[in-house]
């Protein structure tokens, strides 16, 4: 699976409040949810990405409540992968659970600016930074993890597995 995009950059302890106010949680449509993402972090989010886009942030992202509401609006915003130095683990798995790409990189997640491209190889478990002409190497994605991504989400992959896995 390979992936390219743009980077916009966030840095350290970007929360599901930030993510996806809580005011914003009484509807479960998607596109509702996408259009609000970010939008307490970075008003102008919407107009700094285009689909297919990356998000590159700093340390314990995703942090604070276990909503997967948070995953979805970013998913559903258009944004194909999540880089950062780290994870809240409720955030890492309902991001997988969803079908969102993630991946932990210390360096590429610090060295990384606004508007850098980026292309992602999960094959390999690559990532190149092509403004930068750097190279990171990243966890191949499970050959399971994989398939529910491309499924669209853990749901997906259960139905269209006519309901196991």
């Amino acid at each position: 699976m390979n992936l390219k995009g743009k980077a916009v950059k966030y840095g350290d302890n970007v929360d599901t409040d930030v993510i996806i106010p809580a005011r914003y949680l009484n509807t479960t449509n998607k596109a509702e949810l996408a259009s609000h993402c970010m939008e307490d972090i970075d008003k102008d989010f919407h107009s700094k990405i285009s689909r297919g886009d990356f998000i590159a942030a700093g340390k314990n992202f995703g942090c604070g409540s276990s909503r997967e509401h948070a995953p979805i609006a970013i998913k559903e915003s258009g944004i194909a992968l999540v880089i950062a130095e780290s994870f809240a683990r409720i955030f890492y798995r309902n991001s997988i659970n969803i079908g969102l790409p993630i991946v932990e990189n210390k360096d590429a997640a610090k060295e990384i600016q606004n508007g850098d491209e980026i292309e992602a190889d999960f094959d390999n478990g690559v990532l190149k930074n092509i403004s930068q002409n750097k190279t990171y190497q990243i966890p191949p994605l499970d050959k399971d993890i994989q398939a529910i991504i491309n499924a669209g989400g853990l749901l997906e992959l259960i139905q269209k597995n006519g309901g196991t896995l």
